[in-house]
């Protein structure tokens, strides 16, 4: 079964491409999805434990735990140590699960895949990405962000050229989502001629 890492900065259109690839058969973990699901189960009790007040009625407050993280490295150090292990001990029982039944492609959707040192627990990387002036529009036009916001999360992220130049496959959403969709079936279809399993 071949691995693909799915990445790219905030804004680029990852969450959308993603979607592609699980409309065309292919199993796909998500990682925000699966933080979501570990704070209203077992890592509820770790982040209390850690930051007392940051949960209520046994799940995570997100609101209550940015307020004791954001701004704090050592903080955020601390939260990324207990929930890190739990998405990638929830990523590898998906993939155990599905080359058993025998997929011969997954999808490992990491929004920081290269800042994480994701890159090694996959075979083939696709960034996706888009303009600059697309990227910034797209995310301001979010709710409850701002150019400063916007601009710490770009700091925190490895550059889009950077992961352009790390990537084995590039998705462009910037020339439409059915350029893209056209770009998600050309991989699929590359990837399952190079390992002899038939084009779906």
């Amino acid at each position: 079964m071949i691995v693909l890492g799915l990445t790219g900065s905030i804004g680029m259109g990852k969450s959308a491409t993603a979607k592609m690839f699980a409309e065309a058969g292919v199993p796909v973990h998500d990682s925000d999805e699966t933080v979501h699901r570990l704070y209203a189960g077992k890592a509820a009790p770790l982040v209390e434990a850690a930051f007392p007040g940051a949960t209520q009625a046994g799940v995570v407050d997100r609101v209550k735990l940015a307020g004791k993280v954001l701004g704090d490295p050592a903080a955020l150090r601390k939260l990324e140590a207990i929930v890190h292990p739990l998405v990638r001990a929830d990523a590898d029982a998906f993939l155990a699960r599905h080359r058993a039944a025998g997929a011969p492609i997954a999808v490992l959707d990491i929004p920081l895949l290269f800042e994480t040192g994701g890159r090694d627990r996959v075979d083939k990387v696709v960034v996706v990405t888009a303009s600059p002036e697309i990227q910034r529009q797209r995310v301001l036009a979010r709710p409850g962000m701002g150019e400063e916001k916007f601009a710490s999360i770009l700091a925190k992220q490895v550059p889009d050229a950077e992961k352009r130049r790390r990537a084995d496959f590039i998705i462009d959403t910037g020339l439409g989502f059915d350029a893209a969709r056209k770009a998600v079936g050309a991989i699929i279809a590359e990837l399952g001629d190079k390992h002899g399993t038939p084009r779906s």
